[in-house]
Parts: structure tokens; sequence; C-alpha cells
């Protein structure tokens, strides 16, 4: 595929709404026909404690305020007592210094005891690399001692978006999108897997979005270890851009179009219902995306966004959000 960036560009930003919908799904029914995929998971944020205070982000807390936590191990595991068909457990959190490093080594050893056929996707690049700083470790070898200890893959968080302009804006603590791909192409060439992100909706531009997808897809060509693209709709409630509109229904479907489409390379699309809601991510599964997630138990970070508890999808109701659009259900 050219990576024209002016066709892209124009592709996303003049196409008919339906029409752009119409490309993505024939891209989407190459890859899987009318398979819809899906799997029975439950997040861990293991604290809720951070050092880098985003701007857009409202789940992060000082070690002082009243509501900051950190969760045991033990408590952690007891958690997962509660999921019998349990097939994935996803965990992130907080970059907190209180924290040794044996905990985060300890946690997937003592899940991988528990539950030995679990898919354990932990901890982002932005965690890896805290980890790799705090302990003088490169991060082959954090990464490889979490692999020995049982961790299967990595989410896709902390990607964010490539532009530096927005990463000085709104999150000049963390690091770039430059050392989040690095490390995302090293956990690949070491056999991990990972998914990528996008957070979109806040001070960026259509043409910033076009970039970030066109060096994820050269990534992709690269190392091949991606395996979901995951378009993060930003939520600006409770956070310090608050002041800030929530992207549109027309500008999520849009992304995740053309998101597909660019994306080719790609196994999977997510339509993250988490983020869409419901009735958008079953709408997002006929403009491209292939894949609603899963069942999500206990997702604290759009919680905190959103500022209502959160909620979980049954096997069964996610089935038939797939059967009402003429797919086939497909547990991963």
């Amino acid at each position: 595929m050219s990576l024209d960036k002016e066709y892209f560009l124009n592709l996303y930003l003049k196409e008919d709404l339906h029409h752009l919908g119409l490309k993505a799904l024939e891209v989407r029914e190459k890859l899987h026909g009318k398979h819809y995929y899906y799997t029975i998971n439950r997040h861990i944020n293991y604290t809720n404690i951070c050092l880098l205070e985003c701007k857009f982000c409202s789940y992060y807390k000082r070690p002082t305020d009243s509501d900051s936590y950190i969760l045991s191990i033990d408590k952690i595991v007891q958690s997962l007592r509660e999921e019998e068909d349990l097939r994935e457990v996803h965990i992130v959190g907080g970059l907190n210094p209180a924290i040794p490093y044996s905990y985060y080594i300890d946690l997937i050893k003592a899940i991988r005891e528990f539950k030995p056929n679990l898919r354990i996707r932990a901890f982002t690049c932005v965690e890896i690399d805290f980890l790799s700083k705090r302990t003088n470790k490169p991060v082959e070898m954090v990464l490889m001692e979490l692999k020995e200890a049982g961790l299967t893959s990595l989410p896709g968080g902390g990607a964010e978006i490539s532009s530096e302009r927005i990463r000085r804006k709104l999150y000049p603590q963390k690091i770039s999108f430059d050392r989040w791909l690095e490390i995302a192409k090293t956990a690949h060439r070491l056999g991990i897997k990972s998914n990528a992100t996008l957070l979109f909706g806040h001070i960026e531009t259509e043409e910033e979005i076009i970039e970030h997808l066109i060096k994820l897809r050269k990534a992709q060509e690269e190392t091949g270890g991606f395996e979901a693209f995951i378009p993060l709709p930003f939520i600006p409630a409770n956070t310090k851009l608050s002041h800030l509109r929530p992207p549109s229904a027309q500008k999520i479907l849009r992304t995740i179009a053309i998101a597909r489409i660019l994306l080719d390379n790609f196994p999977h699309v997510k339509a993250y219902w988490v983020f869409l809601g419901i009735s958008l991510a079953q709408i997002a599964l006929l403009w491209g995306a292939d894949h609603i997630h899963g069942t999500v138990k206990e997702e604290r970070i759009s919680e905190a966004s959103r500022g209502t508890a959160s909620v979980s999808l049954t096997k069964e109701e996610i089935e038939n959000l797939i059967k009402e659009i003429g797919g086939v259900p497909i547990l991963q």
C-alpha cells in the first residue's frame, strides 16, 4: 500500500461518511468475513497514584489524596476467583514510586500460578520505561523478566498521539511516542505481542491523526507484533481539559474507518465499548471494527472520566450485539 498522507487525509476529511464506512467494511471482511471477536476479561488497575499528572487524565491521584490506593497482590488474585470462564486479564496502573519492582514480577507470577492458561496482558510501554529507569535495567531485561514470570502481552495504552507538539502541551512528563514505539518494537522482538492506541478528539489535527496511523503501519511492517489497534475517543469530563467538547459520533466512526483502511496489516481494530458506549460500539462494527473487546469487569480509568460506576457485559449480551448486525461471534 502506498502511504500517501495527503490521500488518506483527504479520504478522512472529505469522503462521505457512509462511503468511508463501506470502504472500511470491505477491508474488514477481506480479513475476517462475518466473524467478530470478543473475549471474557477483567481489568485490574493496581494503583491510581501517578507522577505524570497528564492533563487529559482524570484517574491519577497524588500519594496524599484520601482516595489514592495500591491493590495488594492477594486482593487482585482474589478478584479473579469471581470469573470462572476468564480468558484474559488486563493490568495497567499509574507510575507509583512506592511500589517495588518485585511487586510487578510477583503479581504476574501469582496470577500465572492461580490460572495457568490465562492471557496476561499487562503494563503499558510507559510503565515498562518507568520500571527500566527505576531499576537501572535495560528495557529488554525488564520485559524478559516479566515474560519469564508469565506475562503474555502488553496493552496499547500510553501511545496517545505521535505529535510532539501535543505531548509538550498535554503530557510533558510522559515518554515520547518514539520512545513508546521503541519499547513496543523491543517487546515484539522478544516474542511479546502488544496492542496500539490512539487518543483523539482533544487538540489534535486530522493531519496528526493520519501521521500517527502511518507510523503505526510502518512499525507493523517492521515487526508484525501488533495484535490490535484501539482508537480511544477523549472523554474531557473531570479532567483539566473539561472545557473541550468530546468527539462526535461521526468523528469517532470516521476515525475507526480510516484506521481500518490504513492499518490493513493489523489483525484487529477494536470498537472499545467502554469508551464508545455500547450502542456506538455496535455501529462501529459496521464501520470497520471487528473486535468489541470483552466483558470488562471493574475498569476504573473510564469510570473516573465519566464520574459514573463502570459496567460490564455478559458473554450473551456481547454475542447478541454481534448477531444483531449479522455477524458471527468468535470468543478469543
